[in-house]
């Protein structure tokens, strides 16, 4: 099982979502950044280097958001594949720096509640139920 930090960005009441480039399996699907976790790295420090290297922000991990099991059907039908993750969501609500597009084909700031008619990464859309909730009951 592979395991991926993802980072819910927020600011001002919007959330980054980013879409995957045309040439990366799932093309064009929206999801968040975040990336997997290296031998002996921390889910945190996993994001904080991705965030990084993607966006070219320095984030401050607020918490754990969410934390969910994933299993990409296609992933199982190739034994070359293993098609199941173990996803870290973490808000992150302070960094430094704007975020700058190195990694994905755009990057787009969205209201939490907008996320849902956007064409969402399969694996993404209970993190995008559970933020929508959260923003809803956050001042």
């Amino acid at each position: 099982m592979k395991e991926v930090a993802v980072g819910l960005i927020m600011r001002d009441g919007y959330v980054l979502a980013c879409q995957r480039k045309q040439s990366a399996r799932y093309p064009l699907k929206w999801e968040f950044p975040g990336g997997k976790l290296e031998p002996g790295e921390t889910a945190q420090h996993a994001l904080v280097r991705e965030l990084r290297e993607e966006l070219a922000i320095e984030a401050t991990i607020e918490r754990e958001f969410f934390r969910q099991e994933w299993i990409y059907s296609e992933g199982t039908d190739n034994p070359q594949r293993d098609g199941s993750f173990r996803v870290f969501y973490f808000l992150v609500k302070e960094f430094s720096g704007e975020p700058t597009n190195h990694a994905f084909e755009q990057i787009v700031w969205q209201r939490p509640d907008e996320l849902s008619r956007m064409d969402i990464l399969e694996g993404n859309r209970e993190a995008v139920e559970r933020l929508v909730s959260y923003a809803e009951q956050t001042p």
